[in-house]
């Protein structure tokens, strides 16, 4: 019996998820036998995974001795600077921790610097699959759960950061409390909601402790199981070559192959990790003391993830309206609650954004190089030079002091560069990537330099090029083309005028600008 058609939208979920149809394989292959190719950059997503694996190994072991607790204590632990202090039992347990439990500073600094490689190597992880079109179809809501993932690790690590009640985390808090109260009409809500009253309150920091150990590490252990289920299921992306094809899969099988270099990888992220707990200082906490509302620390910076968010804050004209007794300050709104949300979005729907574009329904297993796509390169570079023109900003103080210019100076022209920075990024790269596509045509036409200069009997000079040899030409020619959208005609053959014509216009012209 033939299959039965699917409606459309449930075709396309399960050419996805692989709900209905999930018995079938791809690559003709499965469980312990199952290929996976072989290239250094898919180490990227691996790291990540680790990372979480050495988060929740010395997250548990911290637990143990953590005490979330916004109670006032008197300080009577070994650190003599801070004895006799009063501060919350959050941050006694902190200093108990650092230098009373026998390995607990190395502990506390392992997991601090795991979380920054967890955050880091997703994001580079996500910028390879980016470049490389690995997101295309059937893997866009593989991408949304990558995304979704980060997301949830920089709110788990900033969450982690606060924990210790030190002044320099209570700094960021205080930041991230104005921020939420400037939220118009939700505001206060969300902010009794996540502090539990007037900040800093009683009731944050246990409210903290129970996301942050409970709350999203489930979640992200629940993204991070189906995002590596959908790679099982759609099997691996692979570089163009020869032998690779978009119905195979040419690598090593995940058994005993894959598990032995992964096992092997673990334990190098592991040692590495270790060593920089051991030999790289981060976040001391003692340095800062407890927090007061009433103070401030001078040059305080947040972990750096969360940089770009304070940049988009601190290059923000100040300015606010008054409508009705109601305030709406905008130098926090715009900066805060506008452009990293829709900037977040524009990044997140992206792979979306491109196939609606290009209108390519075909399942994609190869990878592009990024060369072969300028302009998807080009967006990305752009998107990346706005991100780090912003996190730049997040420190225009530490820039000003670091190199004697003016705030003022520092400012302003981070002010224009956020702007037009993006777009000349852009241009650049786009027309970089052309030019290596010229570069890799003649070295596909008369092969490689090879420095020996020949003269022809009539005087003439030459040098001899070595052919390439036939790999390296497949995998330069391998290249997927996707024609441009092709507008319809005004009307269909009955005279009736085809609908969504302005839409399909903008798409034409996008498309043709994309090609």
């Amino acid at each position: 019996m033939a299959d039965q058609q699917l409606p459309t939208p449930v075709e396309w979920l399960d050419a996805r998820l692989g709900i209905l149809k999930s018995g079938a394989k791809k690559d003709g292959s499965g469980g312990l036998r199952k290929v996976y190719p072989e290239h250094w950059s898919y180490l990227l997503g691996e790291i990540a995974l680790y990372s979480f694996v050495i988060l929740i190994l010395t997250g548990i072991f911290l637990t143990l001795w953590f005490k979330p607790s916004m109670s006032e204590v008197e300080y009577q632990g070994s650190y003599s600077l801070l004895k006799g202090l009063h501060m919350s039992e959050a941050y006694a347990s902190t200093l108990t921790i650092t230098f009373d439990v026998r390995g607990g500073l190395l502990i506390r600094q392992i997991h601090h610097w795991a979380a920054v490689l967890f955050i880091a190597s997703m994001m580079v992880h996500l910028l390879r699959v980016f470049f490389t079109g690995a997101f295309r179809k059937p893997r866009e809501l593989n991408w949304l759960i990558g995304f979704g993932t980060l997301f949830l690790g920089i709110v788990e690590g900033f969450i982690g950061y606060g924990l210790p009640d030190d002044l320099l985390s209570g700094t960021g808090l205080r930041i991230t409390n104005g921020m939420i109260q400037a939220s118009p009409v939700i505001g206060t809500y969300l902010n009794f909601f996540i502090f539990g009253g007037e900040f800093p309150g009683d009731t944050f920091v246990p409210r903290f402790f129970t996301v942050h150990v409970l709350l999203l590490p489930g979640l992200l252990l629940a993204l991070i199981t189906v995002h590596l289920f959908y790679i099982v299921y759609h099997k691996h992306t692979q570089w163009a070559g020869p032998g690779r094809t978009e119905r195979n899969v040419v690598g090593f099988p995940f058994f005993p192959d894959y598990v032995a270099k992964a096992g092997g990888n673990f334990f190098a992220v592991f040692g590495v990790t270790v060593l920089m707990g051991a030999l790289m200082q981060i976040n001391p906490v003692w340095l800062y003391g407890p927090y007061n509302p009433a103070e401030v620390t001078a040059g305080s910076q947040p972990d750096w993830y969360m940089g770009w968010l304070e940049g988009s804050v601190r290059l923000f004209p100040g300015f606010e309206s008054h409508f009705w007794g109601i305030t709406l300050s905008w130098n926090l709104i715009i900066p805060a609650l506008i452009i990293p949300p829709a900037f977040v979005t524009l990044v997140a729907l992206y792979p979306f954004i491109e196939g609606w574009i290009v209108g390519d329904k075909r399942e994609h297993h190869l990878l592009d190089r990024p060369r072969d796509v300028p302009t998807r390169t080009g967006i990305g570079v752009a998107f990346i030079t706005f991100y780090s023109l912003l996190w730049i900003a997040g420190g225009n103080d530490l820039v000003a002091t670091h190199f004697g210019v003016s705030l003022n100076h520092v400012t302003w022209f981070l002010r224009f560069a956020v702007v037009a920075g993006p777009a000349i990024a852009f241009w650049i790269t786009r027309r970089w990537a052309i030019s290596l596509q010229g570069a890799d045509q003649a070295r596909l036409l008369h092969g490689l330099e090879t420095g020996i200069i020949t003269r022809s009997p009539e005087g003439e000079y030459t040098e001899k090029h070595q052919p390439i040899s036939i790999y390296e030409a497949y995998s330069l020619t391998a290249r997927d083309r996707v024609m441009p959208y092709e507008l319809e005609p005004d009307t269909d053959d009955n005279g009736v005028r085809a609908p969504r014509r302005a839409l399909n216009k903008a798409r034409a012209t996008l498309s043709r600008f994309y090609d």
